[in-house]
């Protein structure tokens, strides 16, 4: 459920008084983890911290127009969210992660960068601090460029393996030998 609140005050005082209390109290963890180069506002309707464009100018590769988004934090309609991309898109620091988690015994509810909660209680709050001390904002870009790279890299591959001439390629036999005469 995406807000229509301006700022981060505005939101957070929107917001029912369980989740505001959860959200502030999540929010506060990440303020006191998070990298000073990193920025807190609001993007896509939620609470961001991002990459500011005067640190990284190239911004959102998804719209430019945006800064680098890092975490985000979310009342939706029957959840809580937090967005971790950071978790997501490094492969060393998601493993840290799940086994922090899971040593603390709580369940962990998450895709591939959304963790959903409904009550504060849900969350190891020092794992989640643990997760955002680890990725500064320069580790963060390089991460984040890395990902990209992949990205396009096997758009690149996927889009050359559909031209006409790779399609017929791939139809014809290997080698004569190979075929059952």
């Amino acid at each position: 459920m995406q807000s229509s609140a301006k700022t981060v005050k505005d939101y957070v005082a929107s917001l029912p008084a369980d989740r505001r209390a959860a959200i502030e109290a999540v929010r506060q963890t990440i303020l006191d983890n998070l990298d000073p180069t990193y920025e807190e506002g609001m993007q896509y309707g939620m609470i961001g911290y991002y990459v500011p464009h005067a640190v990284f100018p190239a911004g959102y590769h998804c719209d430019p127009k945006q800064p680098l988004p890092f975490v985000c934090l979310a009342s939706q309609k029957n959840y809580m969210s937090l967005y971790m991309g950071c978790v997501y898109g490094d492969h060393e620091l998601a493993r840290w992660f799940r086994d922090a988690w899971a040593k603390t015994g709580k369940k962990l509810d998450m895709g591939k960068s959304c963790i959903r909660f409904r009550k504060l209680d849900d969350l190891p709050l020092p794992v989640i601090g643990g997760a955002i001390a680890r990725m500064p904002a320069k580790k963060w870009i390089v991460v984040y460029e890395e990902c990209i790279k992949e990205l396009r890299e096997g758009a690149a591959k996927t889009a050359k393996a559909k031209t006409p001439k790779a399609k017929a390629a791939a139809k014809r036999p290997k080698s004569r030998a190979k075929q059952k005469v």
